[in-house]
């Protein structure tokens, strides 16, 4: 029979742990937590979803778990935006900042975000961008700008975006746009440019051209009115002919030889004698050529139209009177025939002479 003090000892024998239950059970769960990431705080994670939109955060959380596919920061009072801020989310796919109050983005804020495939930046304060800033995610497919304050792009931001599916422009301050900056966009499908100041002049000439390949391809295009000039205001920049465009031509500047070769070293002068004045070799300036008034060309054409319309008007009415007088006097003839006697009839003749005798 077994004495109660010899089960310690054969409980703690080497080589023969048996440690109780409760302390394996615990040992698991602080394992468990500790491999289990942790959510920011205030934040809701649901797997590799974060959302901490609309806290007033100033600052991107330090703390997201690295394996996040979705950051949501709408709706916080962002301003600044650090280069660092997602070093650590290259597996980052969906990254919402709209409605913050950020101006100015740092060209490598976005640079370790292989993986993004969209991007939120809609309804901030953004004036400028730098050419890089979208350089490191070459898998973007969807990309919204819209409400800030771009003036223009810079040559180069869409560069390696060949996946790009839509991109929204609208309500910025844009008045021309550049083609050779949309045209690595090979993918697109989907364009928004409404709401935009346009200046519908030489600056956009090259840029409507690959409007109309875009379009002609398959691809959407909203509303792109005019601004300025006044007589296209209001009317699509993609509805103008482009015979409005001709004298854009006329404007650029060629390159040649200067307008006045050098000329040979003036004489000396003489002693005594009055210098003349050396003759001027500045180039004429060239009048600037100025398109024909739109409104003045409608109202050429509307005021030859009535006055062509009139003229029809009047040929058809002499015409009209030509044939009904033409008419009358043939039927006029036709009775004055009938009632002329014949010639060589004695009975007529004599009832002629018996009128004129009674008539006498």
């Amino acid at each position: 029979m077994l004495t109660l003090g010899r089960v310690p000892e054969q409980s703690t024998r080497p080589g023969l742990p048996r440690p109780p239950a409760c302390w394996l059970t615990c040992w698991l769960a602080l394992c468990a937590a500790e491999a289990a990431p942790a959510c920011p705080f205030l934040c809701v994670c649901e797997g590799p979803d974060v959302d901490c939109s609309g806290l007033g955060l100033t600052a991107v959380p330090p703390d997201v778990p690295a394996a996040a596919r979705s950051l949501l920061l709408l709706n916080n009072k962002l301003s600044v935006l650090p280069g660092w801020a997602f070093a650590n989310l290259s597996g980052l796919q969906r990254l919402d900042l709209s409605n913050n109050f950020l101006d100015q983005l740092p060209g490598t804020v976005f640079r370790d975000l292989g993986n993004l495939t969209e991007l939120q930046l809609r309804n901030n304060s953004i004036r400028t961008l730098d050419s890089g800033l979208l350089r490191g995610t070459p898998r973007l497919r969807h990309l919204d700008l819209s409400l800030n304050g771009l003036a223009q792009l810079p040559p180069g931001l869409f560069d390696g975006l060949a996946a790009l599916r839509s991109l929204s422009l609208r309500s910025n301050r844009l008045q021309r746009l550049d083609r050779l900056t949309f045209e690595p966009l090979a993918g697109l499908q989907l364009l928004q440019l409404g709401g935009n100041p346009w200046e519908c002049g030489c600056s956009l000439r090259a840029f409507k051209h690959w409007m109309e390949w875009f379009s002609y391809r398959g691809g959407r295009l909203d509303q792109l009115a005019c601004t300025l000039p006044k007589e296209l205001r209001g009317k699509d920049m993609r509805a103008v002919p482009m015979e409005m465009f001709n004298y854009c031509v006329q404007l650029e500047e060629e390159p040649g030889a200067p307008c006045a070769k050098a000329s040979p070293e003036p004489p000396r002068p003489r002693p005594g004698a009055e210098p003349e004045p050396a003759p001027s070799t500045a180039c004429p300036q060239k009048q600037r050529y100025r398109p024909a008034s739109v409104r003045r060309a409608i109202g050429t054409v509307v005021i030859a139209g009535v006055v062509c319309g009139v003229v029809c008007v009047m040929m058809v009415v002499a015409a009209c009177y030509g044939c009904i007088y033409a008419s009358l006097m043939a039927k006029y003839h036709r009775e004055l025939k009938k009632q002329q006697p014949l010639m060589g009839d004695p009975e007529a003749e004599h009832e002629d002479q018996k009128q004129i005798s009674s008539v006498a």
